[in-house]
């Protein structure tokens, strides 16, 4: 990153995604690196996960439409509703052991990159071995910061659906029930979008600062007022290219085995489909660590690199211990 600081704060939708591109590009072979470890293994789950999961909710359906052809109780009825409440365990502890590793994978990949963009822009001295040194001691902090958003979008959901049920159940017989419906739907919608963003930049935050937890979420939302509508416009964007992966993923791997595609072009097809997953894997954690670096200028932050290359290295230490806030000292400066 040979921009400098002051510089960045004027980058636009182009500007982010030219510099992310070009970090990934002049340093392409430790982010290949990271890419083999650690995101190839998070996307090839994903991937994995959406096959399985496809193959045993089809194995449900079906004993489902065999008990429901069944006469009630009969013993061939209770064998089928034994198999039934099995398949459904199964299914249940597939997606717990899923979750957990593609939780872990995660953090895991999101403490890498972040840690690397950020030894590039300070231009620490910087080797795979040393990233995944660093990884497994900067992931904890990105965990309690997940904990907390994930607590608050429980909390949106419960809230949200306290008001829709209130709205159906007092206003139903009303003209009000539809458009107001409609407008929570609105704010809901937005809102989740809101935590979706501020937890992409709360990683970064957790990893270059002090803060994490609850102190990494204020400090995120803080750093994206003024640029929000840039950022959601990149997290719409990068999100949306997930799901056309998925759902072309689904159409003609998962969906294809059904006579639709050839094997040969199913295989073809899920790699591909793998490929470009990753890479947009990577591609967004990089954006991440760019845009609070953008941010960061915008508010007119300094981030002393000699400090913050400080920060960095303390995580090489046997144990690591929290610096203090004027260690990581973010300093005013007139534009």
């Amino acid at each position: 990153m040979d921009r400098e600081q002051e510089e960045m704060q004027f980058l636009g939708l182009s500007g982010i995604y030219k510099e992310s591109c070009k970090v990934i590009y002049s340093y392409w072979k430790i982010f290949a690196k990271i890419t083999l470890s650690l995101i190839l293994p998070l996307s090839f789950i994903f991937l994995a996960y959406i096959e399985v999961s496809n193959l045993i909710q089809r194995k449900i359906i079906f004993t489902e439409i065999r008990q429901h052809l069944t006469p009630v109780g009969t013993t061939r009825y209770h064998r089928l509703s034994d198999l039934l409440s099995k398949e459904r365990t199964y299914f249940f502890l597939f997606k717990v052991v899923y979750s957990t590793f593609y939780l872990i994978l995660s953090l895991l990949s999101t403490s890498a990159v972040v840690y690397t963009v950020a030894c590039i822009y300070t231009g620490c001295d910087l080797t795979f071995g040393k990233v995944m040194t660093v990884v497994p001691k900067v992931w904890k902090r990105l965990l309690m910061t997940f904990l907390c958003i994930f607590i608050a979008t429980i909390a949106c959901i419960v809230a949200a659906t306290l008001v829709f049920v209130s709205i159906v159940y007092f206003l139903r017989d009303t003209a009000a029930v539809v458009p107001l419906f409609f407008i929570c739907l609105f704010l809901f919608i937005f809102g989740f979008i809101y935590l979706s963003i501020v937890w992409y930049l709360a990683c970064v935050v957790s990893v270059l600062e002090e803060s994490y937890g609850l102190k990494a979420i204020m400090k995120s939302r803080q750093l994206i007022r003024g640029k929000l509508i840039i950022v959601m416009v990149i997290f719409f964007k990068l999100n949306l290219s997930f799901l056309l992966v998925r759902y072309a993923f689904q159409m003609l791997v998962v969906y294809g085995r059904w006579g639709l595609v050839p094997m040969v072009d199913r295989v073809s097809y899920a790699i591909l489909c793998f490929l470009v997953l990753s890479m947009l894997n990577l591609f967004g954690l990089v954006i991440q660590t760019v845009i609070y670096f953008v941010c960061k200028s915008y508010h007119h932050e300094n981030i002393d690199k000699m400090e913050l290359s400080n920060h960095l290295e303390v995580y090489l230490l046997a144990e690591y211990v929290p610096l203090k806030g004027q260690d990581v000292q973010l300093e005013e400066y007139r534009v």
